[in-house]
């Protein structure tokens, strides 16, 4: 008898994957499919709908295949991750997007903030998040007042706007439907943690029709059939990236930070539902299964990869992502890197603040500059959680960045925590897959784990002091 195999579906920022995973939770089949990501000004982060839908069928399709004709007969259940905060308007009547994707990255709202800085406590209260560009209500408000053809599907009733996966579950689930998951939903400003629905308040701050919203469900529910490799696979969990990675070895530990870094990195740890830190993190649901919602703490840090590749064309230094481990490794003196490529997060959210070298320095020195912000603005981050939720034990790292033992080595010297860096990295994938198989009790860890013990580093703890006292004073 054949074993179950579970199929991770992850829409990132760069590429689609597909990824199946059997019972033990170890990956059998991977496809990846490229995509294209266009800066619009200095604000505007766009993909295009179509080529995401297209991108999802193929990696889909090529990862079943890469398994053999029968493989789609044994895949028990699927499930969908995308990223969180970007958003799209199609119409109800077709599917046709109406508006580009609005990348998480995207701040093209960002004038819009002082028409709604009056409300800005009540909406942290409703949502868990700060008023901010990033999320889907400025967006979707900037789709309203700019594009004619949003405005046009408003007027003759057959507009829909909503987060990515709930554009993409619109166009590849089969029957079709209109719905929205609290990991997704809950990054739009309108979706309330109390309620576990579109906030009636909040939908009238930012004048956002009701009726041109999705149906929020939870993380959790029987969506109906997506097609992969010629049959269609029941998708029963639907959520956001880094919700999904959050379960990358199973049910997370509470005395445990984990850290997945990609283009940004995002630290979440488990709280309990009166568990806040007022002004300087997120608080957001995980994911809802039944009726238990997965509450964590939040760090932000937009400026991880997508800082690398900043200063790969602005040293420039082509390739500086793939020279992590050297240039960390290189004595050479360094100048500090106020990153705040992307908008500057928390624990300080100063969208508008601007990066800037402190010292000069030749373009590997300035690349091993770069490299260390990261690792300063995460540690920024784990203060703020563990003065917020009390001290941790351990980090996990996942995600792209992960694949750097000089910056892990480095985050295990500058927090002076163990730092566990999971055999599987891409965290999304074995989360979802963790999900789609019913979150079993017993979830085997998938390969063995590479450990980062902390060492002494004075000169490196002596660098995070001086460029702490550059960085802008946090708001709260």
């Amino acid at each position: 008898m054949h074993q179950a195999l579970y199929l991770a579906l992850d829409q990132g920022g760069q590429s689609t994957r597909a990824t199946v995973f059997d019972e033990s939770g170890i990956a059998v089949a991977r496809a990846a499919v490229p995509v294209a990501q266009t800066n619009v000004g200095d604000l505007g982060v766009e993909q295009d709908p179509e080529e995401l839908v297209t991108s999802l069928q193929r990696a889909s399709g090529r990862a079943l295949q890469a398994l053999g004709a029968d493989a789609s007969m044994q895949i028990a259940a699927a499930g969908l991750a995308t990223q969180r905060s970007s958003m799209v308007c199609w119409d109800s009547r077709t599917g046709k997007a109406l508006s580009p994707v609005l990348s998480w990255q995207d701040r093209r709202a960002a004038p819009l903030m002082t028409t709604y800085q009056d409300r800005a406590f009540l909406i942290e209260e409703r949502t868990g998040l700060r008023l901010s560009p990033h999320y889907g209500a400025p967006k979707m408000r900037w789709c309203l007042d700019n594009l004619p053809a949003v405005q046009a599907a408003r007027k003759g009733g057959h507009l829909v706007m909503g987060p990515l996966a709930s554009f993409l579950a619109f166009r590849c689930v089969t029957p079709q439907l209109l719905v929205a998951d609290p990991s997704n939903a809950g990054r739009t400003l309108l979706w309330g943690r109390k309620g576990q629905d579109w906030d009636p308040e909040l939908l009238e701050i930012f004048g956002i029709p009701r009726e041109t919203l999705p149906l929020c469900v939870p993380s959790h529910h029987s969506f109906g059939g997506v097609r992969a490799g010629g049959s269609l696979v029941p998708l029963t969990v639907l959520t956001g990236d880094q919700g999904a990675a959050l379960f990358c070895q199973g049910r997370p530990r509470t005395d445990t930070i984990y850290i997945n870094m990609g283009t940004g990195a995002f630290l979440q740890r488990l709280v309990p539902h009166h568990g806040v830190d007022r002004g300087r993190l997120l608080r957001s649901v995980a994911v809802r299964h039944g009726q238990e919602d997965i509450t964590v703490l939040e760090g932000a840090v937009n400026g991880a990869g997508a800082a690398l590749a900043w200063g790969a064309q602005t040293l420039p230094y082509p390739g500086l992502a793939n020279q992590c481990d050297r240039l960390l490794a290189k004595h050479e003196a360094r100048p500090l890197f106020l990153n705040t490529i992307g908008g500057l997060g928390s624990p300080y959210w100063h969208p508008e603040a601007v990066a800037r070298f402190e010292g000069d320095g030749t373009p590997e020195a300035k690349g091993a500059a770069i490299i260390e912000s990261i690792v300063f603005l995460i540690q920024e981050n784990i203060e703020a959680i563990c003065a917020a939720s009390g001290p941790c034990q351990a980090l996990v790292v996942t995600g792209g960045l992960a694949v750097s033992g000089g910056l892990c080595q480095a985050l295990a010297n500058m927090s002076r925590l163990i730092v566990r860096r999971p055999a599987e990295h891409e965290a999304t994938a074995r989360g979802l897959a963790f999900l789609a198989a019913g979150m079993p009790r017993a979830w085997p860890a998938g390969g063995d784990e590479h450990v980062f013990w902390p060492h002494d580093d004075g000169a490196l703890h002596e660098r995070h002091e001086r460029w702490r006292a550059l960085m802008p004073s946090p708001h709260g």
